[in-house]
């Protein structure tokens, strides 16, 4: 078993579903790495890399056994880079898969000593997406329900409420 696994994504913002895909991990590996990937293909963040950390960081607090960083570049030369053998992928719906399972052949033909494990997300979460936090707390919406109590007040203060 890989004594460290890494958790990557965007996480602009951090959701519950991605709070239960770190729970679960870190049940299954004695170290787990949540680690913000800077995506050059994505547009303009919501939250800056630093109030993601910190999300992240007061979202795990309780769980020993994970930290959080960031990365730039390949994820396969990162997670090499950090001996870890295994990343970590939620999956809410079948489309996540499509997706998912594409970047996991290429992680595995770019580097086929690190595995790629997919951890569905709880039912109650399966819906819930960083896309639909960005736009209902863009619209004023109460969007509490979807994140971690620390992680709102983090948007609250971004957004200036």
């Amino acid at each position: 078993m890989a004594e460290l696994a890494i958790y990557p994504g965007s996480f602009d913002p951090p959701t519950l579903g991605h709070l239960d895909v770190i729970e679960r991990a870190a049940t299954l590996f004695p170290q787990v790495r949540v680690a913000i990937g800077m995506n050059s293909g994505k547009q303009a963040p919501f939250l800056p890399v630093e109030s993601r950390l910190r999300a992240l960081r007061a979202m795990t607090v309780n769980l020993p056994n994970v930290s959080v960083d960031q990365f730039d570049g390949l994820l396969v030369q990162y997670a090499k880079a950090q001996g870890a053998g295994v990343i970590i992928r939620g999956l809410r719906l079948t489309a996540d898969f499509d997706y998912e399972f594409q970047i996991a052949l290429a992680n595995r033909r770019l580097d086929p000593d690190v595995e790629t494990l997919f951890l569905m997300t709880k039912w109650e979460h399966s819906y819930l997406s960083s896309s639909i936090v960005r736009e209902v707390a863009r619209l004023g919406g109460d969007y509490s329900s979807f994140v971690h109590p620390e992680v709102a007040a983090i948007i609250a203060g971004e957004l200036g409420g």
